[in-house]
C-alpha cells in the first residue's frame, strides 16, 4: 500500500467514524469484528425459494447454486472474503456437507492460487468450528 494510499485511507476510516459519532456518540467505540454474528442464516425454504429451483425450476438447486457461488468468491481472492462465511453458512443450512465445501475450495486452487484457497479453507475451518459437529 502506497503512502499516499495509507492517507486516503486513514481519511476515510475517520470521516465514517465522525459519520457514526454524529449519527450515535456509541457508535464511536463500535468495532465490526463479530458483527457477521448478528445476521443468522436464511432459513433453509428461503435459500430454496432465492437460490434454488422456485424461481428457476429447472435449474440448480440451492445447494448446487450456494456451492457454485463459493467457488467464485474463492477465485475472487481477498475481494470474495468478506462474502465468504455467509456463503459457507449457507451452504451448510442448504444441506452441503463440510467435505463438499472443502473440495470446491480445493478445486479453485487451480484458478484463484494457493493462497486464495489457503484463506478460504481457514475461512471455512472457522465457519466449521462455529457450527460444531451439527453440520
Amino acid at each position: 500500500m502506497t503512502e499516499e494510499f495509507q492517507k486516503l485511507f486513514a481519511q476515510m476510516m475517520q470521516q465514517g467514524q465522525d459519520m457514526a459519532k454524529a449519527f450515535n456518540p456509541a457508535l464511536e467505540s463500535f468495532a465490526p469484528k463479530g458483527l457477521d454474528q448478528m445476521f443468522p442464516t436464511m432459513s433453509k425454504d428461503m435459500l430454496e425459494m432465492w437460490f434454488g429451483k422456485t424461481f428457476n425450476r429447472e435449474g440448480l438447486d440451492a445447494r448446487t447454486r450456494l456451492l457454485v457461488v463459493l467457488g467464485g468468491l474463492v477465485i475472487m481472492g481477498s475481494a470474495g472474503e468478506p462474502q465468504l462465511k455467509l456463503t459457507i453458512r449457507h451452504a451448510l443450512a442448504a444441506g452441503a456437507s463440510k467435505r463438499e465445501i472443502a473440495e470446491v475450495i480445493y478445486q479453485m486452487s487451480m484458478f484463484g492460487g494457493l493462497p486464495a484457497m489457503s484463506k478460504a479453507l481457514e475461512i471455512a475451518q472457522s465457519v466449521f468450528d462455529e457450527q460444531g459437529d451439527d453440520a
